[in-house]
């Protein structure tokens, strides 16, 4: 389970990592050519320039509604799709409310291009400059980016913009009492294209062919994240939910094959527990094993400084103060410990002299402790009767 978990975290983090990389980072251009950016693909001279000629514009945030009726709708290559209710709700109000609606987009939105019966070629064609056909009053050519999507129109709607190639690259349809005009090249209304050739006409004829004081509104609610973008279709039909599911994917094999057993468990093995003396021992082969006498002897001088500082009341640190404060109080330890310290490199030179070193750095850090002798005893009285003098005066058979 603590392995799973981790996998678990990982996954979270990298995709938050992934959020903020992609929300924080600065983006100097618009792919979805937005009334907010500046960029040269952006779309801000647009609503800057409806402002401009005394139109009242703004834009659709928050949650999305079609603009009054007679109103005029910009809608630039929506990033977040359109439900089918939001483009049946965009074709009612130019349907029935009067609405135009500008709707650019490199290959178009599914459930919109569905609403309004909009056909795209499956190829790509040259783009770059489009004539205007006389539909489109006082403009000629205009500019754009290199390639597009045509458009494949029906007899309703008529050509405004062609392609070097002849490929049809606007069309305007009458739809109701509303009017659709549908581009597939969105650059020709961007910013960084606006002065050149006649784009600019273009942009000023599209703004007026609402009437002069119609409401102006740039879609950017399909710009951002919206409540569809986390239905269950997204994980399939937008490139972040695609990115999302192949990493739920990567994330079940990869604990699918680190839970995998190469073979049958084996009971772990009940803990017992080491004495010191074993683990004295285990410590003691290991620096005999790589032959670390001069690190083995320095530890034991450590241990022997330390043990008699304990004993004499002395602080070890600093070392200097040490060594001077223990010359004075125990003048004789001093000298032996100095002398042992002195000579641990010529110590280690063996095993026997090793020992030997060990042994007296032992005694200087644990001395025996000293008895003193006993006094002598008084020779013992025997009691009972003297013994017997054998074969003197006074004795008998």
């Amino acid at each position: 389970m603590k392995g799973a978990r981790g996998w678990v975290i990982a996954a979270v983090v990298a995709i938050v990592i992934a959020a903020a990389a992609y929300l924080l980072q600065p983006h100097e251009d618009s792919p979805e050519h937005s009334s907010n950016s500046d960029a040269s693909a952006g779309a801000s001279a647009a609503l800057l320039f409806s402002q401009a000629i005394g139109h009242q514009t703004d834009q659709v945030t928050g949650t999305f509604d079609t603009p009054a009726p007679m109103s005029l709708m910009f809608v630039f290559t929506p990033t977040s799709q359109y439900t089918a209710a939001e483009a049946e709700l965009t074709r009612r109000w130019v349907q029935t409310g009067g609405g135009t609606l500008i709707y650019a987009s490199e290959h178009g939105d599914r459930e919109l291009d569905r609403a309004f019966g909009v056909t795209r070629v499956g190829g790509y064609a040259p783009g770059g400059e489009y004539t205007a056909t006389p539909v489109v009053a006082g403009v000629e050519r205009v500019a754009g980016g290199s390639t597009i999507m045509p458009l494949d129109p029906s007899p309703s709607q008529v050509a405004v913009l062609r392609s070097p190639d002849g490929y049809v690259a606007g069309y305007v349809e009458h739809v109701g009492v509303g009017t659709v005009y549908v581009l597939a090249d969105p650059l020709v209304l961007c910013n960084g294209y606006l002065e050149k050739a006649g784009n600019g006409r273009l942009l000023a004829d599209l703004l007026s062919s609402a009437g002069p004081s119609a409401h102006v509104a740039f879609d950017e609610y399909h710009h951002g994240l919206t409540v569809s973008d986390f239905a269950p279709q997204a994980w399939v039909t937008t490139p972040w939910g695609a990115a999302l599911l192949w990493l739920l994917v990567a994330v079940f094999f990869g604990l699918v094959l680190r839970g995998r057993r190469f073979g049958p468990l084996i009971q772990r093995p009940a803990e017992v527990a080491r004495s010191d003396a074993e683990w004295s021992v285990a410590v003691g082969q290991l620096l005999r094993r790589s032959s670390a006498r001069a690190v083995t002897l320095g530890l034991l001088a450590g241990a022997t400084e330390r043990a008699v500082a304990t004993r004499t009341g002395l602080p070890l640190h600093p070392r200097e103060r040490f060594w001077n404060a223990l010359w004075v109080r125990a003048p004789e330890v001093a000298g032996d410990l100095a002398q042992i310290e002195n000579s641990l490199v010529a110590a280690s030179a063996t095993e026997r002299d090793l020992l030997n070193a060990a042994q007296r750095l032992h005694e200087i850090a644990h001395p025996a402790p000293f008895r003193r002798p006993a006094p002598p005893s008084a020779p013992l009285r025997p009691s009972g009767p003297p013994p017997r003098e054998w074969g003197g005066r006074g004795t008998s058979r």
